[in-house]
């Protein structure tokens, strides 16, 4: 039951459109203006500050809920990650190690698709990289602080979130491998080949996902972004 319950649940979660529904409330239709993304970005852009940061955690949050119950539920003899709830543990399932990491790795991607893919707006949505970081904080955290050092670095030298994003995006396979081969689970056969596996996919997809803004910094049309908030001026509509 667990195996498919926490897969179910994060797709569910993932697929709220807290973008959507923030801008809702100060009247505004996001997907008419800016960028017509529904993440964190545009909304920090269209509507202000403080709204972009309420979705940037409301999405991040979405992401790290569900993971934190399937890494709880569904485990393996000898696990240890020290984000798992251990009141959780009573209700839970011991699995082979494979099958538990799979299904561990399958509840992280439901997040993000349910984000990218949410079944109330079309199946459309945002680029996942919010949600993701909240997936990744609940499956390797210690990723998350080099990804945030990454992605401000490039933030700062840029003014590009779309590129920020997909370098720190790419990046992710590589500390995958590097913490695997640090804590020496590689060489004794024990590292976490579908967490890499995810790795890989979601560098793909938040690439993918960034199509749009690809082009535009292609054509020099990609607005930079503008520390204060609000912006004055809009984006050319995606």
């Amino acid at each position: 039951m667990q195996l498919w319950l926490c897969p179910l649940l994060a797709f569910l979660l993932g697929s709220i459109p807290f973008g959507l529904i923030i801008a809702k409330i100060k009247g505004i239709d996001i997907r008419n203006h800016g960028s017509g993304n529904i993440g964190a970005t545009n909304v920090f852009r269209i509507v202000g500050k403080k709204y972009g940061l309420t979705c940037l955690f409301l999405d991040a949050l979405k992401g790290f809920i569900p993971c934190i119950i399937g890494i709880s539920l569904i485990r393996f003899a000898g696990m240890k990650n020290p984000m798992a709830v251990s009141a959780l543990y009573p209700y839970s399932a011991e699995f082979p190690m494979l099958h538990a990491q799979v299904f561990q790795v399958l509840t992280g991607l439901c997040c993000v698709l349910g984000h990218n893919y949410s079944p109330w707006i079309g199946f459309k949505g945002g680029k996942g990289i919010a949600t993701s970081a909240g997936v990744l904080i609940a499956l390797m955290p210690a990723a998350v602080v080099i990804l945030i050092l990454i992605f401000t670095v490039v933030l700062f030298a840029t003014r590009y979130v779309a590129v920020a994003s997909m370098v720190a995006a790419a990046t992710l396979p590589l500390l995958t491998l590097w913490g695997s081969w640090f804590h020496g689970k590689i060489q004794d056969g024990t590292w976490n080949k579908p967490l890499f596996i995810f790795s890989l996919l979601i560098a793909v997809l938040a690439v993918w996902k960034h199509r749009t803004n690809i082009d535009r910094l292609r054509k020099g049309t990609e607005s930079r972004f503008v520390w204060g908030g609000k912006r004055k001026t809009e984006e050319p509509s995606a």
